[in-house]
C-alpha cells in the first residue's frame, strides 16, 4: 500500500549579505560602463527590495550552486538525523555550475555522504517541484526511507555584465545599440541566488510536519514556443538554435549564454494557462478555494500578484489575499528554490496550526510548465 509522506524539516542557504536595489550593479556590473535604463522600470514593477548573490561586490564567486545546495542539505541534520541516513538526493535547478556531471551528482560530491541514488532535474522554477515529486514518490512507494529534495539557483554569474560586453563591443556599443534589448536585460533585475532543501520521510517527527497529499505538474510546451531561454538563439519562427550549432564568435556577439525572457509571450500566457490548470486541478481533487488555508504562489514579480488574483476570481476560483504567503520582496526570485524558501519561512513562522491546508503554486515561463501541490499540517 502507498505510504503517507511527510516533510519533516526544511532548511535554506542564502549566500552573503542581502543586496539592496541601490547595490545591484555593484555586484552584477554595468554593461558597457553605463547604468541600466531598464533597471528602475523592472524594479518598480517587481517590488523586490532585497536579494542574495553568490558573488561579492568585486564580482568574485563566493559559492557554487552545488555548494549552496549542500549547505542547505546540511541544515537538515539534527540529533536524530545525519547525512548518512539519506537514501536519495533529488535536485532541481535552472543554473547548474556545468553541463556535466549532473547537478545532483555534484551536490552528492560536496556532501561526501554514503553512496545514494541521485536524481537531477534541469529546467527553471518547476524543476524544484519535480525534485520534490521524485522524492515524494520514492518514499511513497516504499523504496526510500529518507529522501531529500532541493531547489537552488546561482543566476548571478549568468547575469554579470561580462556576459554581455562582447555583444556591445561588436555592435559599436552605444552608437548602434543605446541599451541592451529588454528581453536580455529584464532578468538581470529579477533573479537571485540561494538554495532550499526538504527532508521527506514516511513517519512524521517533531512537533509539526507537512503531509504531502498530492503534487500535480503539467507542461504546455505543445502549445507555445519558448519564453525564457539560455544557451540558444530564438529564431523568427519561434524555434531555438542551440549553442552547439552556432559559431564560437556568436556566443559572445549575441550573448548566447545570457538568460533571456520573451516578455510579450510571458504577459499574454502565464496567467491564462495557470488559471486553466488551477481549475482543472481543483476539480480533479474535489477541492474548493475555501478549503485552502494558505496559498503559496511563487510569483516572479509583484506585478503578477493582482493579475493572478484577478484571473482566479474571473474563473470563479478566487483565493482571498489574506490567505496568500510570499517572501519575494525580501529574498527575490530564486527560481526553483523559491517555493522551498517560502515554505521554510511559513513553517517556522509560528502561524500554522494542525489541520491547515497549504496550496503550493509554481508557474514556469521557460516553456510554460506549472506545478501545484497540497500539504496538510500535522
Amino acid at each position: 500500500m502507498p505510504r503517507s509522506v511527510y516533510i519533516n524539516k526544511i532548511a535554506k542557504h542564502l549566500p552573503n549579505e542581502s543586496v539592496s536595489n541601490d547595490n545591484i550593479e555593484d555586484h552584477l556590473g554595468n554593461i558597457y560602463n553605463h547604468t541600466s535604463k531598464s533597471k528602475p522600470i523592472v524594479l518598480r514593477s517587481n517590488k523586490i527590495t532585497n536579494r542574495y548573490y553568490a558573488i561579492d561586490a568585486q564580482g568574485n564567486v563566493t559559492d557554487t550552486n552545488a555548494g549552496m545546495t549542500a549547505k542547505a542539505i546540511k541544515g537538515l541534520v539534527s540529533e536524530d538525523f545525519s547525512l548518512e541516513d539519506i537514501d536519495m538526493i533529488s535536485t532541481g535547478t535552472g543554473t547548474p555550475d556545468q553541463l556535466l556531471p549532473s547537478h545532483a551528482a555534484m551536490v552528492h560530491g560536496e556532501l561526501k555522504s554514503r553512496p545514494v541514488e541521485v536524481n537531477s532535474f534541469m529546467g527553471a522554477c518547476v524543476s524544484g517541484m519535480q525534485a520534490l515529486k521524485s522524492a515524494w514518490l520514492g518514499v511513497k512507494s516504499g523504496e526510500m526511507e529518507h529522501a531529500v529534495a532541493t531547489g537552488s539557483e546561482r543566476s548571478s554569474t549568468w547575469l554579470h555584465a561580462k556576459n554581455y560586453t562582447g555583444e556591445f563591443e561588436n555592435s559599436n556599443g552605444l552608437k548602434e545599440q543605446p541599451m541592451l534589448a529588454f528581453d536580455k536585460e529584464f532578468l538581470r533585475w529579477m533573479l537571485s541566488d540561494g538554495a532550499g532543501a526538504a527532508l521527506l520521510e514516511s513517519e512524521k517527527r517533531g512537533d509539526m510536519s507537512l503531509r504531502i497529499e498530492w503534487i500535480d505538474i503539467i507542461s504546455y510546451a505543445n502549445e507555445l514556443d519558448s519564453c525564457m531561454y539560455a544557451g540558444s538563439r530564438k529564431n523568427e519562427d519561434g524555434s531555438l538554435t542551440g549553442w552547439s550549432e552556432l559559431e564560437e564568435k556568436q556566443w559572445a556577439n549575441e550573448s548566447i549564454f545570457a538568460l533571456k525572457q520573451d516578455v510579450k509571450l510571458l504577459a499574454s500566457n502565464i496567467m491564462r494557462l495557470g488559471g486553466r490548470f488551477f481549475v482543472e486541478t481543483l476539480e480533479r481533487h474535489n477541492l474548493a478555494p475555501d478549503d485552502i488555508d494558505y496559498f503559496l504562489p511563487h510569483i516572479s514579480s509583484e506585478f503578477f500578484r493582482s493579475k493572478l488574483h484577478e484571473e482566479l476570481a474571473r474563473l470563479g476560483k478566487e483565493i482571498t489575499e489574506d490567505k496568500w504567503y510570499t517572501n519575494l520582496a525580501s529574498v527575490g526570485n530564486v527560481g526553483s528554490a523559491s517555493i522551498f524558501l517560502i515554505l521554510e519561512e511559513l513553517l517556522y513562522s509560528g502561524k500554522l496550526k494542525k489541520g491547515d491546508k497549504l496550496f503550493l503554486c509554481v508557474p514556469e515561463s521557460a516553456r510554460f510548465q506549472y506545478a501545484y501541490a497540497l500539504l496538510t499540517v500535522v
